[in-house]
């Protein structure tokens, strides 16, 4: 395992500053010192990914879908070496991080299929039309075309399937575009192998090694990164704060450039009374183990659950009361998570009208997660924004309507959210047209008689939301449409056939779906 910064396949540790990770397990610091990057090393790593572009954004659909599935062996070939790795820097356990690392590479695969079918590029060609009247028409040919050098910044909470070769890194080289990894600084080990077989497979396929590089050290370092004037975009999971502050830093710049954050989420779950006096203790079980899976450490953990007073409500509080002092508490990814679950929790308790209903006993000494649960009437809920500040851990407030008037007042003053959940049986979802309206209008996936928990990596996922759930609603960062966060529409006006980009080429030699003429055709 290499300890130093890593430029274009090349390892650099010119600064004397270093880091090391924690397990959060033990609290031990591991025994490695990752060198923090210069600001000579950043700017060398932004220089060699822009000479990579020029390069990369030309390479075929077929060579970055080799490169793609090479990086996914690579890891593959890591072993047991990565998977402990991983549960030392994290605490997970070694069936999550199995899991997590199946995801990361199926990803991988999944956008090298993409690339190398080659239609994802959106190729629009209107032929000239010379004898129109009362004005000819040109000929204009239209794609998406790789935007430049990419920063990613590292997830806590994925160290793998959100990580250095995780969605954003592999929709982004699948676009075309290099990228410059900001290392989590909790999983520096973790990175610094992932980067290893990334820059194995980079050789391998005989491509720029500017493609890839990976940066470690703090908040100034990812502040330099974002600010540097080659870098044309980012990706980014974590903290509202730490996205916000992306952003506002992007935009800031002479040329601004787009961050794409997601920032979190407290996805409410709206329970329906008839569905609720059937079903309450299935519910409570399903809910409570969502809650608390991985600790609760999932941007799509359920925070808020919505349910009218009654006397099944009581019932399945009472049941939920009773799921969760049947759960375990788990160590959390590292000090800053726990103390921030700790210090959100406790505000939340202590905010007007909230009671507390059920918390699992805590350990002294230890960063481990205790389920917890608390109620709070709609009218105070309303009244309060801050009770839908997100609680990143095993917590749910639940908050209890008077009548359906104010569950839709409540839906209705929610923020922007990954996602929304309506459980109910067939006749009350029917009735429910005006429910899903306002959470449609609220969130970037509706689910019905489910749980939020669970994002399938799939074309069809949009894993984004409005303002504050990420910073672009139009965006997911998962699935194939990840891709397009990272390519801009270029068109050609006019341009000699031989100057043509393969994909706008007459012929179509490349057999892709474009639309000719407003028609859908691989002609």
């Amino acid at each position: 395992m290499i300890t130093d910064n890593l430029i274009a396949g090349i390892p650099s540790a010119e600064g004397a500053e270093a880091l090391q990770t924690v397990n959060p397990a033990t609290q031990a610091s591991l025994p490695e010192h990752f060198s923090i990057a210069t600001d000579k090393e950043i700017n060398a790593a932004a220089t060699a990914a822009y000479e990579a572009w020029k390069v990369y954004k030309r390479t075929s659909g077929t060579e970055k879908a080799r490169l793609l599935r090479t990086i996914a062996h690579e890891i593959e070939q890591l072993g047991d070496t990565l998977v402990h790795r991983v549960m030392s820097e994290s605490g997970l356990p070694e069936g999550r991080v199995k899991g997590e690392r199946g995801r990361t590479c199926n990803q991988l695969r999944l956008f090298a299929d993409l690339v190398e079918e080659g239609s994802w590029v959106d190729a629009t060609i209107d032929e000239a039309m010379p004898e129109r009247q009362p004005l000819a028409r040109a000929d204009i040919r239209k794609m998406l075309v790789a935007l430049g050098p990419v920063a990613v910044f590292t997830a806590s909470n994925f160290p793998l399937a959100f990580s250095t070769a995780g969605g954003d890194t592999a929709s982004a080289l699948a676009a075309g575009c290099p990228v410059i990894v900001k290392a989590h600084p909790s999983h520096l080990g973790t990175n610094a192998l992932i980067a290893q077989a990334i820059s194995s497979a980079i050789e391998k396929c005989n491509l720029p090694k500017g493609i890839f590089s990976s940066l470690q050290g703090g908040i100034e370092t990812g502040q330099l990164l974002v600010q540097h004037p080659l870098v044309k975009a980012v990706g980014f999971t974590g903290s509202y704060r730490g996205g916000k502050a992306l952003s506002d830093l992007a935009n800031s710049r002479p040329e601004p450039i787009p961050v794409y954050a997601e920032m979190g989420s407290n996805n409410p779950i709206f329970i329906l009374q008839e569905k609720l006096k059937s079903d309450y203790e299935a519910i409570a079980n399903t809910i409570a183990n969502s809650v608390n899976l991985g600790a609760g450490q999932f941007c799509t953990n359920p925070g808020i659950l919505v349910l009218q007073k009654s006397e099944a409500t009581t019932a399945f509080l009472e049941a939920l009361k009773s799921a969760f002092n049947g759960l375990q508490a788990a160590t959390m990814l590292n000090e800053g998570i726990f103390n921030a679950f700790e210090k959100g929790k406790k505000a939340c308790i202590n905010a007007k009208g909230v009671e507390l209903q059920m918390e699992g006993d805590k350990e002294s000494g230890v960063w481990k997660g205790n389920p917890a649960f608390a109620t709070v009437s709609a009218r105070d809920f309303i009244e309060n924004k801050h009770l839908q500040e997100e609680i990143f851990g095993p917590f749910t407030l639940a908050v209890i309507a008077d009548s359906d008037q104010e569950i839709t007042e409540v839906a209705s003053h929610l923020q922007g959210q990954l996602t929304a959940t309506i459980m109910g049986n067939e006749e009350e979802l029917n009735q429910a047209e005006g429910l899903v309206d306002i959470l449609s209008q609220k969130a970037g996936r509706v689910i019905f008689n489910g749980v939020p928990t669970g994002v399938e990596v799939c074309p069809a996922m949009h894993h984004g939301g409005p303002f504050p759930a990420t910073s672009n609603s139009i965006f997911t960062s998962v699935g194939t449409d990840a891709i397009k966060r990272f390519a801009r529409p270029v068109a050609f006006q006019n341009m000699p056939e031989a100057l043509l980009p393969t994909e706008l080429k007459t012929g179509n030699s490349l057999n892709i779906w474009r639309t000719v003429n407003g028609e859908k055709s691989r002609k």
